[in-house]
């Protein structure tokens, strides 16, 4: 059997069992059982590959996944994240658009502990964007801020979805979270310099209303109460993984502990908030786990039948610049992202792209972060994004998809920005792991 019709058997399996929808991790499970008994020798072939496959769950670069995902839902569960939503909010005060500034911080917040963005856009715009309706915002500042706090989470430590994506790709997991440090900070940048921007070019955007005076003492109390403490874990856990004082699995857990500590500390941890944040953390590592099992034994299919080193030798003989064929890897990630959510699409490619950048020379960090920018850029690119579906069904009921795809573009341009700026300038994504 040729390469490309071994790839079209296994992958066009998988599209078809997800469009009769059966679910992502049984769909890949189903197809990779059909080529082992085709390219492995039938029953022992099978056997073989489940034994491979439950290896691949044993490493120990997996540990965090589960640990930030606990740590993410006791920070909500227990309303930790509630106090620091409104103790930004209050200390904004009367900043034109200071509620999409909340909106870009307290998302990026959410979903960079939940590594679920279709989570976060679900809850933001539930919550905010009636709210900045009231109060007179036109649409595009509520909705654009929180499609935007996609591509920041993706890439601020701590991500689950990066730990994700370094398993699957065999890299450093410490190093892909670290390398997203000085990215996100630029990111958060540019966001906030659209916001300005528009607020200054159309005041009537967001248009300013009255807000309690607080002092200055009660703003430092405010401060150090309910956001230093939550941002400040954050920052500790990334500066102790730069220092190489502790592993990503170390830091996962010494997160989780310290999100525990301060709901005790808040006297707002109970057993309800454990039970639920316990079940909620459960539910997507068994879903993450599964992916990873489907992702390795996918992985040694693609090697075995020759399809991974024909795509390969095939794609490296146009003889194009690698700045070109990374545009079409780009490309191609940005129309599955119309189609399909990111774990599925990181299934399909890892095996396939990671071993053709290596080929063409990038380095593996700097292109694992160019990937994560890639899929959520994805997530919101009009017409099809499923973010762009996701804000319609909890956006108030007279909200155009014209309306969240104007939103929508002024941050994806400031992704595809930070995008020709890693390109240009590899540096910013391997300065901070290269310290280590």
């Amino acid at each position: 059997m040729e390469w490309y019709e071994a790839l079209g058997l296994l992958v066009g399996s998988i599209m078809l069992l997800m469009a009769l929808g059966m679910p992502v991790a049984l769909a890949f499970l189903a197809a990779n059982i059909l080529g082992a008994w085709v390219f492995m020798g039938g029953e022992r072939g099978v056997v073989q590959l489940l034994n491979n496959g439950w290896g691949a769950l044993t490493t120990f670069a997996l540990v965090p996944i589960p640990l930030f995902l606990l740590m993410g839902e006791v920070f909500f569960q227990t309303g930790l994240g509630g106090r620091m939503f409104s103790a930004i909010d209050r200390l904004l005060g009367r900043l034109p658009g200071r509620l999409s500034y909340v909106t870009v911080l307290g998302g990026t917040g959410f979903s960079t502990l939940s590594g679920s963005s279709m989570g976060s856009t679900a809850l933001m715009g539930s919550l905010m964007v009636p709210e900045m309706g009231r109060r007179g915002y036109k649409k595009h500042m509520s909705i654009g801020p929180i499609l935007g706090t996609g591509g920041l989470a993706i890439i601020i430590p701590p991500s689950a979805l990066a730990v994700l994506l370094a398993t699957l790709a065999q890299i450093d997991v410490g190093a892909l979270l670290i390398a997203g440090v000085i990215p996100g900070l630029i990111l958060a940048a540019l966001y906030v310099g659209t916001i300005y921007l528009q607020t200054r070019l159309d005041p009537e955007a967001a248009p300013p209303y009255d807000v309690p005076p607080i002092s200055v003492g009660e703003k430092i109390q405010l401060l150090f109460r309910d956001v230093v403490p939550m941002i400040g874990l954050m920052v500790v856990i990334v500066i102790m993984m730069i220092n190489g004082i502790v592993t990503p699995s170390e830091a996962a857990a010494f997160g989780a502990l310290g999100v525990l500590i301060l709901a005790a500390l808040y006297r707002c941890l109970s057993w309800r908030a454990i039970r639920n944040s316990v079940r909620g953390a459960l539910r997507v590592t068994l879903m993450a786990y599964l992916i990873v099992f489907g992702s390795a034994t996918f992985s040694q299919l693609l090697a075995f039948s020759g399809a991974s080193r024909g795509l390969i030798t095939w794609a490296t003989g146009f003889e194009l610049d690698p700045v070109a064929m990374l545009l079409v890897m780009f490309g191609v990630l940005l129309i599955l992202g119309m189609f399909m959510e990111q774990i599925s699409i990181m299934l399909l490619t890892v095996p396939i792209f990671f071993p053709l950048a290596t080929q063409l020379g990038f380095d593996p960090i700097w292109f694992g972060l160019i990937m994560l920018l890639a899929l959520e850029i994805s997530f919101t690119t009009p017409p099809f994004g499923l973010l762009l579906f996701v804000m319609k069904g909890v956006a108030p009921s007279d909200t155009t998809m014209r309306e969240i795809y104007r939103a929508a573009i002024p941050f994806i341009l400031c992704s595809l920005l930070l995008v020709a700026l890693l390109i240009m300038f590899p540096v910013l994504a391997t300065w901070l792991p290269g310290l280590g």
